[in-house]
């Protein structure tokens, strides 16, 4: 296959600057509502980039759980790879491929974990088997095999068994206050629509970006 040769056009709608509001938040509950009616598949899902201790970077998936206090929320076990990194630094990016819709939502700022109590009230809203997931697995450490993994859920399975499962110590929320986010919107001919807010002393700034 030519990877080269692979390539399509936008042609889903353009974005201006009438259509925008003072407020990033509101823009984005907009398309992310848009996102989730369009029948996307995780369409709260984003790609997080954080600095590695070592000063490498590095991105994963995670799924965004509310928008709060200007940030975007989500969770994760506290000793994993994002988690140690944030310990280090405090800068991360998310972006929001809404490909289908030919759009994306970039956003950069900084991340600090979230209260105890927002952390225990979304963790008693999870399956419980999700539950369990989290005491099971001691996120990015090595494991030997799928086996010995699934046997540490049924070692946590039984001891939970017939009671509420409590929030991990070692689990719980972040919040990226955003300090800049950009709006892409698809366009003919390579001609994308793009927005940038950026947060200033008296509020958020906007401003048009040439693709």
């Amino acid at each position: 296959m030519n990877y080269d040769e692979h390539r399509r056009n936008y042609v889903l709608g353009g974005l201006e600057r009438a259509q925008l509001t003072e407020d990033p938040f509101e823009l984005f509950r907009q398309w992310q509502d848009q996102a989730i009616a369009a029948g996307l598949k995780d369409p709260t899902a984003a790609s997080l980039a954080t600095v590695e201790p070592s000063g490498e970077l590095w991105q994963r998936i995670v799924l965004m759980k509310g928008l709060a206090d200007g940030g975007f929320l989500f969770y994760t076990n506290y000793e994993s790879n994002k988690a140690r990194a944030l310990q280090q630094n405090d800068q991360a990016a998310m972006l929001f491929p809404w490909n289908e819709l030919d759009r994306q939502v970039s956003v950069t700022g900084r991340v600090q974990q979230v209260s105890a109590e927002t952390s225990d009230a979304y963790f008693t809203s999870r399956p419980r088997a999700s539950q369990l997931g989290a005491w099971a697995s001691a996120q990015s450490r090595a494991i030997a095999s799928r086996e010995a993994l699934v046997q540490q859920f049924r070692e946590v399975e039984s001891r939970f068994e017939g009671g509420e499962v409590p929030r991990p110590p070692h689990w719980g929320g972040y919040c990226l206050a955003a300090t800049r986010i950009e709006f892409w919107q698809g366009g003919e001919h390579r001609l994308h629509d793009r927005f940038r807010y950026t947060l200033g002393a008296d509020g958020w700034e906007i401003e048009r970006l040439q693709p």
